[in-house]
């Protein structure tokens, strides 16, 4: 293992939460879209698209939050052999994941949430392509998701489904909502969440 730098992690944590909160828009305001043109061309159907996207986001969010931990065990247990301080163990840990992200096998994260996505019954895409198409959208969602674990607390995803209640602290809705609609019928975005608290809002779809 590589050196690490003591406290790092927490020393940093507030520059990291703003960056990683704007990156996570920027995702939202660019990948995003992106990715819409490039399904487009392969499938009419706009609600079917924004179902794809909104799916990846969440399986990569899951998946990520998955990879970590698995890291963090690793990391653990080899630290644990000779840590003497003066930080805590846990403080050791989070400051070695945090210098070395790079270390984190975000391929693998790409591969799951693909093989996820191919199970998904709620999608589908043509034949004559993949879910690999937009493998761009899905490895910046998982670093994303990935580098937000790191930080105290930790940023997640709300939970969606189809059919809740329209909640106007946790979604804006899109542009083709019926404004009246009370519940929603498919989620576009997921809003990003800490301790509970909404950061920044997702975007749904309610209709009647």
């Amino acid at each position: 293992l590589r050196t690490c730098s003591p406290g790092r992690a927490r020393r940093t944590n507030a520059s990291r939460r703003a960056c990683l909160i704007v990156r996570f828009g920027d995702i939202y305001d660019q990948e995003r879209l992106n990715v819409e043109i490039i399904l487009r061309t392969y499938i009419s159907d706009m609600e079917m698209v924004q179902r794809i996207i909104y799916i990846a986001a969440v399986e990569s969010f899951h998946a990520a939050k998955k990879a970590y931990r698995q890291f963090k065990i690793r990391v653990r247990e080899t630290l644990s052999l000779g840590h003497s301080g003066p930080e805590s163990l846990e403080d050791a840990v989070l400051d070695y994941i945090v210098r070395h992200e790079d270390l984190y096998d975000v391929q693998a994260s790409v591969n799951e949430v693909i093989l996820s996505m191919n199970i998904n019954p709620n999608i589908s895409f043509p034949p004559e392509t993949s879910f690999i198409a937009i493998s761009t959208l899905i490895r910046e969602l998982c670093r994303v998701a990935f580098s937000m674990q790191t930080l105290i607390p930790p940023l997640d995803i709300a939970f969606g489904i189809d059919g809740e209640l329209f909640s106007e602290t946790k979604y804006h809705r899109s542009f083709d909502s019926d404004f009246t609609a009370a519940f929603v019928a498919y989620h576009v975005w997921p809003a990003l969440m800490e301790n509970d608290v909404v950061i920044v809002k997702g975007e749904a779809v309610t209709k009647r």
